[in-house]
């Protein structure tokens, strides 16, 4: 079956983050892949079912260059392109040509150059600075009001300090990549704010790299900087999207995670208890809060290079797949019983992370903070609830991330 342009299409409620796992389980039960309208107003084909979201994670005739989907995706959205012009939502094509939006052997040369300077023992280091900054940030919450919001005092500041500690960033400099990163991730940004927030992200992250030329550091973009001793090495722009890459989708992507992580365990009462009662389950209840609600709802944009058949389902060439982890995460023929939230379950093989050739190379790093941040959080703070009923929050607009605009709390 394949579906046309007389047909019906389906448009997405603006407020489709505040529960869409009912939606989910709809189209995942009518079929593997739907046409519909994202809130932002692009046309793409949501792919719902487990084992079809992660085989065309690795199928070939599936494309992320970035510079097609930009172009893809502006037609998808009613925007008007000249043709002989790639189409443009904002971004400047230095950002969009990282590693994230490359196809092989492109993406194969700069992952493995990026693999020199993030590598295991450099975020397995980091292990001990991160858990001096949760410290910090909880001291200063626990100051006596009745009420903290967790986004703005606790999850927001502690993964913009991990990229910084990562990349060697000032922590007075903090601040500039919360703003620069709604401004760029958050749905509904006018194309103005947007090639704003690009163009600020360009010029520092210029200087940035050359202020490493000239006085390394022993942090990851020095290293990047620094490049092979004899060889290949990474260019000038290739950097700066690297570094745009690494600040802006990796912080706000960790931010959603451990807040929703926490929002999970408050509202699973005896999940809660089973962690604080033996901690050492941390590692694996890390696993099981991601599938259960990761901040990542759909991996970022591909696009078919050729018609691919899913079942009955026909998608063309040129459409922009959504492939939907928060949906693969809930189908139970993968993960029984998917819809309940179980710390003991182990899951195995999630696509929080991705999978194959465009796996997370942060994957190992995101994990640290969360098992630091939630331990240091749950062992400080042992009657730690929600300050308002569950359906009171309100959760951020947008289709390819969920995350709670406020996590108000209780300490005590």
């Amino acid at each position: 079956m394949s579906v046309d342009s007389s047909q019906a299409i389906e448009e997405l409620p603006k407020e489709f983050m505040q529960n869409p796992y009912e939606i989910l389980a709809r189209l995942r039960a009518a079929g593997p892949a739907h046409p519909v309208v994202f809130p932002h107003g692009a046309k793409v084909w949501l792919v719902t079912r487990y084992a079809d979201v992660r085989q065309l994670l690795t199928d070939p005739r599936v494309s992320k260059d970035g510079l097609r989907a930009n172009e893809l995706f502006a037609r998808h959205s009613g925007m008007e392109t000249d043709e002989d012009e790639p189409g443009s939502i904002g971004v400047n094509d230095e950002l969009t040509r990282h590693m994230l939006n490359s196809d092989p052997p492109r993406h194969t040369r700069l992952r493995s150059l990026v693999n020199q300077g993030l590598t295991p023992k450099r975020m397995e280091d980091s292990r001990p600075r991160l858990e001096r900054a949760a410290d910090e940030l909880l001291d200063a919450l626990d100051d006596g009001r009745p009420v903290v919001d967790l986004v703005a005092e606790f999850t927001k500041p502690m993964t913009i300090t991990t990229i910084c500690d990562v990349l060697g960033v000032p922590p007075q400099d903090k601040p500039l990549f919360h703003r620069w990163a709604a401004e760029l991730v958050g749905a509904g940004q006018p194309a103005a704010v947007v090639e704003a927030a690009s163009n600020n992200i360009i010029e520092y992250a210029k200087a940035s790299i050359e202020s490493k030329r000239v006085t390394p550091d022993d942090d990851m973009l020095s290293a990047l900087v620094r490049g092979r001793e004899v060889g290949d090495r990474l260019t000038s722009d290739e950097l700066v999207g690297m570094f745009f890459l690494l600040t802006m989708a990796g912080h706000v992507t960790s931010m959603h995670s451990l807040t929703n992580a926490i929002h999970s365990l408050l509202t699973h009462p005896d999940e809660l208890a089973k962690l604080r009662a033996d901690m050492s389950l941390m590692r694996v209840a890390v696993d099981e809060l991601l599938r259960f609600d990761s901040g990542v709802a759909v991996g970022t944009f591909r696009f078919t290079k050729e018609a691919i058949t899913l079942g009955e389902v026909t998608i063309p060439a040129g459409e922009i797949l959504a492939l939907s982890m928060h949906s693969a995460h809930r189908d139970s023929s993968r993960y029984p019983d998917a819809d309940r939230l179980d710390i003991n379950r182990c899951p195995h093989s999630t696509l929080s992370f991705g999978h194959g050739t465009h796996y997370c190379v942060g994957a190992p790093l995101a994990k640290i903070q969360l098992e630091v941040s939630l331990t240091k959080l749950l062992t400080r703070f042992p009657d730690l609830r929600l300050a308002v009923d569950a359906d009171e929050l309100e959760w951020e607009k947008g289709a390819l991330m969920r995350g709670l605009a406020k996590l108000p709390v209780s300490l005590s």
